[in-house]
């Protein structure tokens, strides 16, 4: 069977989507990440041209990605008059769609006749993606072509918001647990440290956490790199 040009693009997008999940689980900068969702999505949405990612942390609204410069500058037009697909789709939990901003009945009147007269977007499409902690985003997507989504290019999109989320929420999780093994490390070598001073110098253990603390200050380092530089000092002594 020869392979369709529906099947090549088929499978193009199976090997971006993979491509994305490997760095969204294996990054730790989410700023990279969302760029890189952004990109992906001029990839993989039919008829999406520029595309932006819009955060909320509390009341404080950022946009920590965007392929470009009109994307961005919608984001800041959304930010200012409080209405938009974007903010939208985070406040009310749900798609905002517009395929074409010239009709008449498409939603944000003021931000469609600014954008129709100030740049080259034509339809703006809005999807919320979960994020951790306190943080809530939203992917803005905008096509310079009236029209230039269809219902596929809002189901891909859909799909593409959904599996950021799920990525970003186990990217977060998995940092939590890195996170945490990292410190229970730390504190097992603090551990040690103290029941070698305590030994060494017959001191309390209040007394032994205090040498290390001032140690800690007066160096200026961390008290886990402190901890570990005793607990190697005493293994050095024992081996020699």
């Amino acid at each position: 069977m020869v392979p369709t040009v529906n099947d090549d693009a088929q499978s193009a997008s199976a090997r971006t989507f993979r491509q994305l999940g490997d760095l969204l689980y294996a990054s730790d900068d989410y700023e990279t990440t969302y760029t890189v969702v952004c990109h992906a999505a001029t990839t993989l949405i039919t008829g999406c041209d520029r595309a932006s990612l819009m955060l909320r942390r509390g009341e404080e609204w950022t946009t920590p990605a965007a392929t470009d410069e009109i994307a961005a500058a919608v984001d800041r037009y959304e930010r200012v008059s409080g209405s938009g697909p974007c903010v939208d789709a985070i406040e009310e939990e749900v798609p905002q769609l517009a395929p074409d901003l010239h009709d008449p009945d498409a939603p944000w009147p003021e931000l469609r006749s600014l954008l129709l007269a100030e740049t080259p977007i034509r339809g703006m499409l809005g999807f919320r993606i979960a994020h951790h902690g306190r943080k809530v985003a939203a992917l803005n997507l905008f096509s310079d072509r009236p029209g230039g989504f269809t219902d596929e290019g809002v189901n891909q999109a859909a799909i593409l918001a959904a599996f950021t989320s799920v990525a970003l929420q186990a990217s977060a999780e998995h940092h939590q647990v890195i996170t945490l093994r990292e410190g229970l490390a730390s504190n097992r070598e603090i551990g040690k440290a103290i029941g070698l001073l305590m030994a060494y110098h017959r001191i309390s253990d209040d007394a032994a956490f205090e040498i290390l603390r001032t140690t800690s200050n007066q160096l200026n380092s961390k008290l886990a790199t402190v901890a570990g530089q005793v607990v190697a000092g005493h293994r050095n002594q024992v081996s020699t």
